[in-house]
């Protein structure tokens, strides 16, 4: 099997800051200026502020998540023999193990597309951290059945080429075990 490295994409890291930036500057107004936003459909401006803040929090952590990708130096996702090396995104656990994967789907909310990667003990992947990302990863257990997911949002590389690529290197595994 060979070794196939792709890299976290700066163009998509980037107009993803630009994006989380716009939101914290709307973020900000609807805390600070409630009343410019004050229409029929939100007459309210304790909702107005309470939408800024959560704005602000929410885009907040994406715009650092974001600025911390743009300078990253490691590659976004790594496959090799024994498995698939994770940095794609806010909760990625680094190397999962092929071995410790018993399938893989394909799972789309709304236009955003991603890898649901189901392993037969999630409590060790889940062990592994803690804090928010454990957060993260226990959201998308109860969400999924899995803590695991990948999305080719962050890399150099389309989502259909990555289905692709993990399932045909995921059956690669299973021959060679067989």
């Amino acid at each position: 099997m060979t070794e196939i490295k792709i890299p976290l994409s700066k163009k998509k890291n980037f107009l993803m800051l630009i994006g989380a930036t716009i939101f914290i500057v709307f973020g900000v107004l609807f805390l600070l200026r409630p009343e410019i936003f004050v229409s029929t459909l939100f007459r309210n401006k304790p909702l107005i502020r309470t939408v800024g803040t959560l704005s602000v929090a929410f885009f907040g952590a994406c715009g650092i998540y974001g600025m911390i990708k743009l300078f990253d130096q490691k590659y976004g996702l790594i496959i090799n023999k024994d498995g698939i090396t994770d940095n794609t995104n806010a909760s990625s656990v680094g190397l999962i193990n092929w071995a410790d994967i018993s399938s893989i789907e394909t799972k789309q909310v709304m236009s955003t597309k991603f890898l649901l990667i189901f392993i037969k003990n999630p409590h060790i992947y889940l062990n592994r951290t803690t804090g928010l990302k454990r957060k993260l990863l226990q959201a998308n257990m109860n969400m999924y059945g899995t803590p695991l997911s990948i999305i080719a949002n962050s890399i150099k590389c389309n989502f259909d080429d990555l289905e692709k690529l993990i399932n045909a290197n995921f059956n690669e595994f299973h021959k060679i075990k067989s």
